[in-house]
């Protein structure tokens, strides 16, 4: 969606992109696309599956040499002036040795740009996280690191920080303080989790799941942005993991959330626990999060979105002013 939202501010260009899996078919329906395979981080029972990444990651490494090759032929044949990337293993590799300007815009860099207070029991995961971004991901020119929150840049970094990108559909909507609840999981759910939900007080509206039935507060809702961006605009809280894409949207709508990070997954632990120390709601690190959350949560609503609606969670134009100038002189400008 991020990398939709760009291409559609600069109908003045020509745009190729270079995707796979379930973003290649979202994005050529309308653009140019090349396919090109890219590491995958397995996720089952709301879990990191290690072994199955670390395999995705030797796929990789054991395709490298033709699909980087592949890409040279299409950067000779497309000629770009700039190379915009979004965590993405081929493009910046390939970009380097044609000589090709490459921005990152992307929002796992805040982990390795940013300076972060950490708890003990999460510095492995950050630690190794941090060995797995610069080894894997951090061969691009210069970084734009978006992100709902503002950590002070380490020294030295090549990078920007910038609130969210939003689409551009997010804008026609008014935000309401609803009575429903929005529950959103992009994965199988944790063992408890409906069970959780039906604990709530309230009309559960449920997305990304294949069901479209109802049980009992529990009403799954059909795979539709529109519907899920209307339902996040209208809803009293979200529960959901803790991506960063959706969590912005909340935050832009003015709405709290109990986040339920995957486990292993360091980039939504982060998340997590920004929203929690930030005061824009709860972070469970578990499996399934407990009823006994429930009354926290419900009587906390109206701090929540105060602190939540003292800040600005829109970061476009800010954005497109640094893209229009790392388009325009191949460079992204220093932070003043």
């Amino acid at each position: 969606m991020r990398a939709l939202t760009v291409a559609r501010h600069y109908p003045q260009h020509q745009f190729l992109f270079v995707s796979h899996s379930h973003g290649a078919e979202l994005l050529k329906r309308e653009y140019p696309l090349v396919e090109c395979y890219n590491p995958e981080t397995p996720v089952v029972a709301h879990r990191v599956n290690a072994p199955a990444a670390v395999m995705s990651m030797l796929r990789t490494w054991a395709r490298q040499p033709g699909l980087t090759r592949m890409l040279l032929r299409e950067i000779e044949r497309f000629q770009p002036d700039v190379a915009i990337t979004d965590y993405e293993y081929f493009v910046p590799r390939a970009c380097r040795v044609a000589g090709l300007p490459c921005l990152s815009v992307d929002h796992q860099h805040i982990i390795t740009c940013a300076q972060h207070n950490i708890p003990v029991r999460q510095l492995a995961s950050y630690a190794a996280t941090t060995v797995a971004i610069r080894g894997l991901f951090s061969v691009a020119s210069a970084y734009l690191a978006i992100s709902f929150f503002q950590p002070p840049l380490r020294p030295g970094a090549n990078a920007r920080i910038a609130p969210p990108l939003l689409r551009e559909n997010l804008f026609r909507l008014a935000p309401t303080d609803g009575d429903h609840v929005l529950a959103y999981h992009a994965y199988a759910t944790s063992p408890g989790f409906y069970a959780f939900l039906r604990a709530i007080p309230r009309p559960v509206r449920v997305y990304g799941s294949h069901r479209t039935d109802s049980d009992g507060n529990l009403q799954f809702q059909p795979r539709s942005e529109d519907g899920l961006l209307a339902d996040l605009a209208s809803c009293a809280y979200m529960i959901s993991s803790s991506g960063h894409t959706l969590l912005s949207e909340g935050l832009y709508f003015g709405k709290p959330s109990l986040v339920v990070p995957v486990s292993g997954a360091f980039e939504e632990f982060l998340n997590g626990h920004y929203v929690e120390t930030l005061g824009y709601g709860r972070c469970y690190e578990g499996v399934a999060p407990p009823a006994t959350l429930i009354p926290e949560i419900e009587s906390n609503l109206d701090r929540y979105r105060k602190n939540i609606r003292a800040k600005d969670f829109c970061g476009n134009a800010e954005i497109f002013s640094l893209l229009d100038a790392f388009i325009e002189r191949k460079l992204l400008p220093c932070a003043s």
